[in-house]
């Protein structure tokens, strides 16, 4: 039987590092890379567990500043919410990639192409597929990953367990940051975007001067070289704007750790 010394030495082990995988587990489940469906979940638990154990220096609670028992369901609510912020933080711009693909998908012509997606487990269209391949190995090439683990460290000075209260700055802070979703998604489709008009334009023109020819049939054709060339071409200028786009992730995330406090 464990002593009232015992149990109180168990709950300043135990609650802290509670509270801890809590605010890990959310991030897991929107965080880019960590949270992907194509992850086994015991694969994911297990590495949430390994956090929460590295972790624990970053946020060990004195006896004085653990919550009470009446506290402790907001409390895990309050580290819950944080721990999805801080990934919807980093999500945001994988949701971006893929309103490309599917912006790009429409323009060229291949939105009616599907395969298998692992990311969303759903039929997707093949632009969207190959913008989140893309984007991940760059989010992974760059080690973007190592700089959000250092992010989660940090939170826990930021912002201490328990500590956490939802205000109407921090949840329109990150509404804000969401809407860069349709910004970014435009930006990284606007050159495929622009030839295809462009060629829709000289297509119409065709199409008045030579009644005859089967101009429907060999625009599709046209839009689909065009594009692909067009995507081609523009990869090479994808890792450093992708770049700064992490980093102001990044920067976006400690900011909701933060103001957390």
């Amino acid at each position: 039987m464990f002593d009232a010394h015992s149990n109180e030495g168990l709950a300043e082990l135990l609650i802290p590092a509670w509270l801890a995988g809590v605010r890990i587990g959310g991030l897991m489940l929107f965080c880019p890379f960590f949270g992907s469906p194509a992850s086994a979940a015991p694969v994911k638990a297990a590495l949430a567990v390994a956090l929460t154990l590295v972790l624990y220096p970053a946020y060990s609670l004195p006896r004085g500043a653990l919550p009470t028992p009446g506290r402790l369901p907001m409390a895990i609510v309050g580290e819950t919410v944080l721990g999805l912020g801080i990934g919807l933080a980093m999500q945001i711009f994988f949701e971006a990639a893929q309103v490309a693909g599917q912006l790009l998908g429409v323009q060229t012509g291949f939105a009616v192409a599907s395969i298998f997606d692992p990311q969303s487990q759903a039929d997707s269209p093949v632009l969207v597929v190959f913008n989140q391949i893309a984007v991940t190995l760059i989010f992974l090439s760059l080690n973007v990953h190592h700089a959000l683990l250092r992010v989660l460290g940090k939170s826990f000075s930021d912002s201490p367990l328990g500590s956490f209260s939802l205000h109407p700055l921090w949840a329109g802070f990150l509404l804000h940051n969401a809407c860069s979703i349709w910004e970014i998604g435009l930006q990284i489709a606007a050159p495929v975007m622009a030839a295809t008009l462009m060629a829709d334009v000289a297509m119409g023109f065709l199409a008045r001067a030579a009644p005859q020819l089967p101009v429907l049939f060999l625009g599709v054709s046209v839009k689909n070289l065009l594009g692909i060339s067009v995507l081609a071409a523009t990869l090479r200028l994808w890792p450093p704007l992708w770049q700064a786009h992490f980093e102001q992730g990044i920067v976006w995330a400690e900011r909701l750790a933060h103001l957390a406090r």
